[in-house]
């Protein structure tokens, strides 16, 4: 089953997605579900009477005519792992723990849904805005001290995360929060698929393109720490909740061919950080994450307001 947070004629709802472009709105077959994706899997088992709900029932609308919001649009938590694929770690040549996951947290501001604009920074503020192709977990049950031989348990379903990252406040001191979350800078989606149909992730690729060039091609099999170690140590200290979001990490960058000059070292910035092959994102640009039998995320590049006192 794949489920989507939307807006249509300004209001949020929640769909089952049929075949292509199909969707049954929850509000139309039932209307006493909550209104949010977040809080029907806090309904024990929310996912399950969603699907009894939608099973057989007509389209509402095409998935075209709405705007796709994150799959969890407002989460508790957003938990994102840093160096947890090998490629990554050997492309930046840094180190990291292969006791522990080096662990940082996005805000919910910070990501928009598939189809939505990507705000890259003023370029008087950063220059190295740099895409990362992603996994991301949604819990679905809540739980503490979660042994790893049930943290599959606690998986409503899995989606796609594009955690774009700007690399210049990363380096601004040890801790790198700002780096990753400046304003609209990721995006979460199209989906939430179900783990019955998405299955085994770690047969699966993920694949990052730029302006239709593939810039991340790996299967997810290269990952540091699995879905089930992730669960088990953040819940030893952190009791996970329904609606929580675990990103697992980014691939490294496909090593360039001579005739790529894009994806040169030596054609960015000399005070931007850059790893050979990766290419960072600019106003213009169209950013697509794929993994298989899971999605694909696709969000065009625009420039961010100028950087300039604004009130809201």
């Amino acid at each position: 089953m794949r489920v989507i947070s939307y807006q249509k004629d300004g209001k949020s709802g929640v769909g089952v997605v049929i075949g292509d472009n199909d969707v049954i709105a929850l509000s139309d077959v039932a209307p006493e579900l909550p209104g949010s994706l977040k809080a029907i899997l806090e309904v024990d088992p929310g996912l399950d009477k969603v699907r009894a709900a939608s099973d057989g029932k007509a389209p509402s609308f095409l998935m075209d005519d709405v705007l796709l919001d994150p799959v969890i649009p407002e989460p508790i938590a957003i938990w994102a792992m840093a160096l947890n694929f090998h490629t990554h770690v050997e492309e930046t040549g840094l180190t990291t723990s292969d006791k522990f996951p080096h662990i940082f947290l996005r805000h919910a501001g910070g990501h928009v849904g598939s189809g939505q604009p990507l705000m890259c920074p003023d370029p008087e503020i950063a220059r190295a805005y740099d895409y990362e192709g992603e996994m991301a977990i949604i819990i679905g049950k809540s739980g503490r001290h979660i042994p790893k031989d049930k943290a599959l348990d606690h998986i409503a379903g899995f989606s796609v995360y594009n955690e774009g990252s700007v690399r210049e406040f990363q380096g601004h001191n040890r801790q790198f929060g700002l780096g990753k979350n400046f304003e609209k800078s990721a995006s979460f989606g199209p989906w939430l698929r179900t783990p019955d149909e998405f299955g085994d992730p770690y047969v699966q690729s993920i694949r990052t393109s730029l302006n239709g060039v593939v810039r991340q091609d790996e299967c997810l099999d290269g990952s540091i720490f699995r879905m089930d170690e992730l669960i088990h140590y953040i819940s030893t200290g952190y009791k996970l909740r329904a609606g929580d979001v675990i990103v697992c990490g980014t691939p490294g960058a496909k090593k360039p061919d001579a005739n790529d000059k894009a994806a040169q070292v030596d054609a960015h910035f000399d005070d931007a950080v850059q790893y050979a092959g990766r290419v960072h994102m600019t106003p213009g640009d169209i950013c697509e994450v794929e993994i298989t039998g899971l999605g694909t995320l696709s969000n065009p590049v625009e420039a961010d307001i100028p950087p300039v006192y604004t009130i809201y």
